[in-house]
């Protein structure tokens, strides 16, 4: 019954998957992001921040101490100074919180690079299907979604500054690097809370966004037929090609068979046609083969033109496996294959003087 409405009941494909992803459709967390760069930031600022604050300190120390009596068109040459001095400063930090940023993108669905989602699409500037993605199931199940993980980060802050309500009303009473002291140590075990909310709320998010991406791309089965018919072809094309092909073998069994010199067999599965000319080649070639059907065509063939059929199976699945029709035997098979040529030019010169006294 599904079937028949075409709905989408079926995985997505491999194909229909890769399209998706060159149109930068590809499952994606938002909050996981969120999480990494809070935490990445976090690091580097712990790591940099030291220094990057006494740069910029020593920065502003000389500016100020050089601003004393200047011309008024020198203003902006010194700001210009301070601020290239500052980019500098901050320049290796923000790269790095930036990396972390991509890393933390990169990580979730790998390298990604297309246009597609920078082409304009007007239809997007329309209000009215604006406001009915807004007003739609998914935009009202998105915004009480968010809405919730904003309320569960507000409770976890105002409880942790709830508990942290005498530190901080001790503050007047510290001196400056005291308080900065009890600030800096509030703050980070607040981003620390905040840390491990995200990252949770972050990896359900993922796992849910990998789900919905699914669910969104799966297919009807009529669209998995027409894919793989645009893939594999018709299957009426398909059909009359195997039929040309398995004609143009019989064509090549029925001239190539009557001119071989002996056919090795397995004796039912696999037929390999053998022919030697001292004078044109180098070594014996395969005239033709085939297995099963074709296998048994080319023995009828065989008899019915006299040519000897000798069973030796593990030669046969060997040669059909490793030599092409037209191709020489590899030196491998030399000694197999000269010692069943043998034997056949043996039985076919003791047949010679009988048909010559007949």
């Amino acid at each position: 019954m599904a079937e028949d409405l075409g709905e989408k009941t079926e995985a997505p494909t491999p194909r229909r998957l890769s399209e998706a992803r060159d149109d930068g459709r590809v499952a994606k967390s938002q909050d996981l992001s969120a999480a990494v760069e809070l935490a990445g930031a976090l690091i580097l600022l712990l790591i940099f921040g030291l220094s990057t604050s006494r740069a910029l300190t020593s920065i502003l120390r000389r500016t100020l101490e050089s601003g004393g009596d200047i011309a008024v068109t020198s203003v902006f040459d010194l700001a210009r100074s301070a601020a290239i001095q500052c980019a500098s400063a901050l320049l290796p930090l923000l790269a790095l919180i930036c990396a972390v940023a991509y890393a933390s993108h990169v990580c979730q669905f790998g390298l990604v690079f297309t246009t597609k989602p920078l082409a304009p699409n007007f239809s997007r500037l329309n209000p009215v299907s604006g406001l009915g993605r807004l007003l739609g199931k998914k935009g009202l199940a998105k915004t009480a979604v968010n809405t919730l993980k904003l309320m569960v980060v507000g409770i976890v802050g105002v409880m942790y500054i709830t508990r942290a309500a005498p530190s901080i009303a001790a503050l007047p009473l510290l001196g400056a690097a005291g308080a900065w002291a009890v600030i800096g140590r509030l703050a980070l075990e607040l981003a620390i809370y905040l840390f491990a909310i995200l990252l949770a709320l972050g990896f359900a998010d993922f796992l849910f966004q990998r789900w919905n991406h699914q669910q969104e791309l799966r297919m009807t089965k009529e669209e998995i037929k027409d894919e793989r018919r645009s893939m594999e072809g018709d299957p009426q094309i398909k059909g009359k090609r195997l039929r040309l092909a398995r004609q143009i073998a019989l064509q090549r069994i029925n001239s190539a068979v009557p001119s071989a010199d002996v056919i090795i067999t397995n004796p039912t599965h696999f037929s390999v046609a053998i022919r030697y000319d001292r004078e044109t080649m180098h070594a014996p070639k395969v005239v033709a083969k085939g297995a099963d059907e074709m296998a048994l065509r080319i023995r009828e063939v065989a008899r019915t033109h006299g040519v000897p059929i000798i069973e030796r199976p593990p030669l046969a699945r060997a040669l059909y496996r490793a030599i092409p029709v037209g191709g020489e035997i590899r030196p491998e098979f030399y000694e197999a294959v000269a010692e069943i040529l043998a034997f056949v030019y043996r039985l076919n010169s003791r047949r010679a003087p009988a048909r010559t006294a007949a």
